[in-house]
C-alpha cells in the first residue's frame, strides 16, 4: 500500500473556516444570501402585497363615519291633456321635464358598529403584519438552511470524489501486487468492489448537490457560486433555555398574531351586539325640476329628515350571530394557548438540537482524527503482512464516513442556531444586522389610512 494517501481535510475545512479566519473578499456570504432572499423572494413579496391589501380594510371601515352623497339627473317628455272647465276647449301639450337632485345621508349612531368595525380592521392589519413576520422568518431560515445545505453537499461531493481517486490508486497498486504474486485475486476483487461503491456514493452526492442547487436558486434567487463558510448566530441567542422560552412567548409572531386574532373576534361580538341597538340617520336633500307642467316652469325643494330605526325582531338571525361570534372568540382563546404550547415546544426542540449539534461537531472531529490514525496504522500493519487489503479498504471507508459525518455535524450546528433564533421570534434583519433596507408596512398604512378618494395606489399604479 505504499504511495497511497487519503485526501486531506481541505474539503471538510470549507465549513470550519467560518470559525477560524476572515471571509475571502470575493466570496458570497451567508449574510448576503439572506439579504437577497429578504429583498427578492417572490413568496415574501406576495405576502407584503397581501398586507398592503389588508391595510385598505381600515379606510373602508372609516367610511362608515363619512357622509354618502348622491346626485341624480333626469330628463324626459311628459304628455299632458288639459281641457278648460267652462269653455270646454281642450289643450294638448308635450312639455319637456328636467330635474336635478342632491342627497346627503349621514349616520349619526348605529350601535357603535362603525367604531368597532374600524378597530377590527386595525387589528386585522396588525395580525397581517405578524403573519408577514412569520413568513419573513421562514424565508430567512430557508435561505440559511439552503446555503448551508449547498456547503454540506459540495463538501460531501468533494470527499466522495477524493475517495474515488484514492480507491483508483489502491486498485492499481493491488493489481500490480497481484501480478507479482504478493496478493490474491480476492484482494483485487475487493478493491474493485470498493471502487464501484465509491463511484456510486460520488454519483449520489452529485445528484444531491444538483437538487440543493435548485433549492438555493428557488429561495435565494441566484445560482450558488464561490460560497464562503457559514457561521452560527449564537451571539444573538438568549443565554439559557428558560430565557429563550420566555422570549418566544412574547416575541414569536405566531403568538402575537393569535393575540390579535382574539381582538378581532372580541370586536366581532360587539359588532353583532350593535345590530340590536337603534340606528339614527340624517338625510338632507335639495332638488330642482324644470317644466314639470305647462303652468309650472320650475320647482325648488329642500328637506332635512332625521330617522331613528329601532330593531324589535329580525327573525332571530341577529341573536344567532352573537352566539356564534362568542363561540368563535372562545375558540380563538384556546387557539392562543395551543400556539403558545407549540411555540414553547419548538424552542425546547431547537435548543436541544443546538446543544446536540455542538457536541456532535466535537465528537465528529475526534472521530476523524481517530480514523486517520487508525488508517495509517492499518496500512503499516498491512505492509508487514499483519493486515489484509480488505482491512485497509474498511479503514479507509471508515475515514470517509467520519469526514462526511463531520461535514453534516457542522451543517447541523449552524442551522440549529438559526432555528433557535427563529423559534424565539428574533430571526429578523434588524437582529442579524443585515445590510438591507427593512420593509416597513406602516409606511403604506399611513399613506392610505385617511384617504377619502382616489383609485391610484401609493406607488402610482
Amino acid at each position: 500500500m505504499h504511495g497511497v494517501k487519503l485526501f486531506t481535510g481541505a474539503a471538510v475545512s470549507v465549513l470550519l473556516l467560518a470559525l477560524a479566519g476572515p471571509t475571502p473578499a470575493l466570496a458570497d456570504t451567508i449574510e448576503a444570501a439572506l439579504v437577497r432572499a429578504y429583498q427578492n423572494n417572490p413568496q415574501l413579496n406576495a405576502q407584503r402585497a397581501q398586507v398592503r391589501s389588508t391595510d385598505e380594510n381600515v379606510p373602508q371601515a372609516l367610511s362608515g363615519y363619512r357622509p354618502k352623497v348622491n346626485v341624480t339627473l333626469g330628463t324626459g317628455y311628459q304628455y299632458q291633456d288639459t281641457q278648460a272647465a267652462q269653455k270646454g276647449t281642450p289643450f294638448y301639450g308635450v312639455p319637456q321635464s328636467n330635474s336635478a337632485s342632491l342627497t346627503v345621508n349621514q349616520t349619526l349612531y348605529n350601535g357603535n358598529q362603525t367604531a368597532n368595525r374600524t378597530r377590527v380592521a386595525e387589528s386585522q392589519v396588525s395580525g397581517s403584519r405578524e403573519a408577514l413576520r412569520v413568513l419573513e422568518q421562514t424565508v430567512l431560515l430557508q435561505a440559511a438552511t439552503s446555503y448551508m445545505d449547498y456547503l454540506r453537499d459540495a463538501a460531501t461531493l468533494e470527499v466522495q470524489r477524493s475517495n474515488v481517486r484514492v480507491l483508483e490508486q489502491t486498485l492499481k497498486q493491488t493489481r500490480d501486487r497481484f501480478n507479482v504474486g504478493e496478493v490474491t485475486r480476492t484482494d483485487v476483487a475487493q478493491s474493485e468492489a470498493q471502487l464501484a461503491a465509491g463511484r456510486t456514493q460520488a454519483l449520489t452526492a452529485e445528484s444531491n448537490l444538483t437538487t440543493t442547487r435548485a433549492n438555493f436558486r428557488r429561495i435565494i434567487g441566484n445560482e450558488p457560486t464561490n460560497l464562503a463558510p457559514g457561521s452560527p448566530v449564537d451571539r444573538f441567542l438568549p443565554g439559557t433555555l428558560a430565557s429563550a422560552v420566555n422570549l418566544s412567548l412574547v416575541e414569536n409572531p405566531n403568538v402575537t398574531a393569535s393575540m390579535f386574532g382574539i381582538d378581532v373576534n372580541y370586536l366581532q361580538v360587539k359588532i353583532n351586539e350593535g345590530a340590536l341597538l337603534p340606528t339614527v340617520t340624517v338625510q338632507a336633500a335639495v332638488s330642482t325640476a324644470y317644466q314639470q307642467t305647462l303652468s309650472v316652469f320650475r320647482t325648488n325643494t329642500a328637506s332635512a329628515i332625521a330617522t331613528a330605526s329601532i330593531p324589535i325582531f329580525q327573525g332571530g338571525a341577529e341573536y344567532a350571530l352573537i352566539r356564534q361570534s362568542k363561540e368563535n372568540l372562545a375558540q380563538q382563546r384556546l387557539n392562543l394557548e395551543t400556539t403558545r404550547d407549540q411555540t414553547r415546544a419548538n424552542v425546547v426542540q431547537a435548543w436541544g438540537q443546538l446543544e446536540a449539534g455542538k457536541a456532535q461537531v466535537q465528537s465528529a472531529q475526534a472521530q476523524v482524527t481517530a480514523s486517520e490514525i487508525a488508517l495509517n496504522g492499518v496500512r503499516e500493519e498491512a505492509k508487514a503482512g499483519q493486515r489484509t487489503t480488505l482491512d485497509v479498504l474498511n479503514a479507509q471507508q471508515a475515514l470517509v464516513n467520519a469526514r462526511v459525518a463531520l461535514v453534516t455535524a457542522q451543517h447541523d450546528r449552524v442551522v440549529a442556531s438559526y432555528s433557535v433564533l427563529n423559534a424565539t421570534g428574533r430571526l429578523a434583519p434588524q437582529v442579524l444586522g443585515l445590510n438591507t433596507n427593512v420593509y416597513d408596512p406602516s409606511v403604506h398604512y399611513q399613506q392610505i389610512r385617511d384617504s377619502w378618494a382616489g383609485v391610484r395606489i401609493p406607488d402610482g399604479r
